[in-house]
């Protein structure tokens, strides 16, 4: 299927703590999304502090820290002339994606992958999709099946997956992968959709 594409789409891939634009969920979406016609913006962080899991005063830490270098990394662009914009986020790159929509108001659809608990402190439109794995040890697959419920956000959830979406069964986390990576596209098609 062909699909008509506006002029111009960019899509930013806000990574975690630990888990950058070059690890398999955020590479292989960003190579699928430059192949739609989307110009992609792979942010970087450095500065977290270590084992943050659990401690609310590290996790501010790492808020501010994502915050300011989103804000420096993103200074230069002018999301007003896109047509689509899309944020990806991993993790603790999701509150960034969202949070910085929200500041800096910008119209954006949201892919977010193994969102925290503070994702959906941040409001944010339904044009979103999550995706979720059942062993992941930062989220209780409960509370983020009731917050895309209450907000009408597909979710999608990997059966016995960690917080990088991954098994341990190389096999089954290609084949996942695969599915991730479809479902993505899918949703990015959308923009292209009457």
């Amino acid at each position: 299927m062909i699909m008509e594409r506006s002029e111009r789409n960019i899509a930013v891939l806000f990574p975690g703590i630990g888990y950058t634009c070059d690890k398999p969920l955020l590479y292989y979406t960003g190579k699928q999304l430059q192949g739609l016609g989307y110009e992609v913006i792979r942010l970087s962080y450095s500065g977290f502090p270590a084992n943050v899991k659990g401690d609310e005063a590290k996790m501010r830490q790492c808020f501010a820290i994502q915050q300011e270098q989103t804000e420096e990394q993103l200074k230069d662009i002018d999301f007003s002339v896109y047509d689509d914009v899309l944020f990806v986020g991993k993790s603790l790159g999701t509150v960034a994606a969202l949070q910085y929509a929200r500041e800096f108001a910008v119209s954006a659809r949201f892919v977010l992958l193994t969102p925290i608990e503070q994702t959906f402190c941040v409001a944010f439109s339904s044009d979103a999709i999550v995706f979720h794995g059942t062993a992941d040890p930062w989220e209780r697959t409960e509370r983020i099946t009731s917050a895309c419920t209450d907000r009408k956000i597909p979710l999608y959830v990997v059966a016995d997956a960690n917080h990088s979406l991954e098994t341990g069964d190389v096999q089954k986390d290609i084949d996942n992968l695969q599915q991730v990576i479809a479902q993505i596209q899918e949703f990015a098609g959308e923009a292209f959709t009457d």
